[in-house]
């Protein structure tokens, strides 16, 4: 609690105010500190340094708009007019998203010629702007200048990052390294190094494929053969502006959507992925990564359908592959489009039939599997799919007979197995325990 003067309407005991300030300050109690240091100012306005404390407190404490007024009064209080408010002003605008507002008083404050210390934290600041905003050039300009005014490790090593970001990959690698020779027991260095050193693995590839990129700048293939890189070294920024420059080449490019998605997922940018129609469900190979033959097949469809966009199997293929990707939003676009061409393709309607269960919608997925056996009867996989829909909607006579077709196609454990539950359920236990020898008797090769 803060003490008040021991008569009404007496003058503020300064000398008492700036001790419980000091006692506030020892106790991290901000909301006092603020109070405390407005009290004061109101019998010492010119006291800059205080002006400068109760400013830093309010922005720590997140009141932002008193912040501001105090930088008002501040400047109307204390001439001639301390540089450190722009700085205070960048901040504030900053944390209201007015980026360019922030940017427009950091600059003033560095023009003003503050102390290297001081200059070398707001570049900081610009260059952090920089990044949220993908300037690249410019965010390698202001670590330069940080690195001019405080040349560090720390600040080294984020120096290398920038250079990353801009593929000058020589340059990023003399700045590691002098980073670690400056402070290899920093930090930043102990985590930075190590993922240069994976990404060192991959710079021949990488660096190919720049200049394939840099000759066919219209051409997304290599864009996203680098992208796979970065993802597999773990640069995942890197890979998702890659695949970001790669769908505003080619929009409808499901290769570019799935990688792109992939390293927003792999960034925790879950929101963003989903924006691009891609959940988090998507499937990964072993080594955490989407399998390279899923991603070369729907390139491959990509490229048909660039070239003929009423391409029905293409369509059909790339739906099969979203499907096994776990994309069933994604996948019954396509399926559903290759069946406005064609709705004669067996392919495409048991595509259909899959994704609608997954969806969880069993009779329209049941519609499409009983089409797609009508118009391929030989294919055992689509009359046993047809055979479990129809045993989970509980049709079951008609389940015994699908299954059934798919077993005289080709005997298989998992058609009699559902057959065999399908019989029991009927009352049929002769058949049923007919098929359970038959099980037991096929070899594994019909599993």
């Amino acid at each position: 609690m803060i003490a008040g003067n021991s008569l009404p309407g007496a003058p503020p005991n300064v000398p008492q105010l700036r001790a419980q300030l000091a006692a506030a300050e020892k106790d991290d109690d901000n909301d006092a500190v603020a109070e405390l240091s407005r009290r004061i100012l109101e019998t010492t306005p010119n006291d800059s340094k205080l002006w400068e404390k109760l400013a830093r407190t309010q922005f720590v404490l997140k009141d932002f708009d008193r912040c501001a007024a105090t930088l008002d009064r501040w400047e109307k209080a204390v001439k001639p007019r301390p540089a450190a408010i722009e700085d205070f002003r960048g901040d504030v605008a900053s944390e209201k998203e007015d980026y360019k507002s922030a940017e427009a008083h950091w600059r003033a404050f560095i023009a003003a010629k503050p102390s290297p210390a001081d200059a070398a934290e707001t570049y900081k600041k610009l260059a952090n702007l920089c990044v949220d905003q993908s300037r690249w050039p410019e965010n390698l300009e202001f670590r330069s200048r940080v690195i001019e005014l405080k040349d560090n490790a720390p600040n080294r090593v984020e120096r290398a990052t920038a250079f990353l970001r801009l593929h000058r990959w020589d340059e990023a690698y003399i700045g590691i390294n002098k980073a670690n020779a400056l402070g290899p027991s920093d930090a930043m260095v102990k985590e930075w190094f190590p993922q240069f050193e994976r990404l060192q693995r991959f710079l021949p590839q990488i660096k190919a494929l720049d200049a394939q990129i840099a000759k066919s700048p219209n051409d997304i293939a290599p864009l996203l053969d680098q992208a796979r890189a970065f993802i597999l070294a773990d640069r995942r920024l890197l890979a998702q502006e890659n695949g970001e420059k790669a769908l505003k080449i080619q929009p409808g490019s499901m290769r570019a959507r799935i990688q792109t998605a992939e390293a927003l997922l792999d960034s925790n940018q879950a929101d963003a992925a989903a924006k691009l129609q891609v959940s988090s469900s998507l499937v990964r190979a072993k080594d955490h990564h989407v399998a390279e033959k899923a991603l070369a097949d729907l390139g491959a469809n990509d490229t048909l359908l660039l070239q003929n966009p009423k391409n029905a199997d293409a369509l059909a293929a790339r739906a099969k592959v979203l499907y096994e990707l776990k994309q069933p939003t994604l996948a019954l676009t396509d399926a559903q489009a290759a069946l406005a061409i064609n709705d004669k393709s067996a392919a495409a309607q048991f595509d259909a039939a899959h994704i609608f269960d997954e969806l969880g919608q069993k009779k329209e997925a049941l519609a499409h599997a009983r089409i797609a056996t009508e118009l391929d009867p030989n294919d055992w996989i689509k009359w046993a799919y047809r055979g479990t829909l129809e045993k989970e909607r509980a049709d079951f006579g008609a389940a015994i007979e699908s299954l059934t077709h798919s077993l005289n196609l080709r005997e298989t454990v998992l058609a009699l197995n559902e057959r065999e539950q399908c019989e029991r359920r009927t009352g049929k236990v002769k058949e049923a325990d007919a098929d359970v020898r038959r099980i037991h008797e096929l070899p594994a090769s019909h599993e």
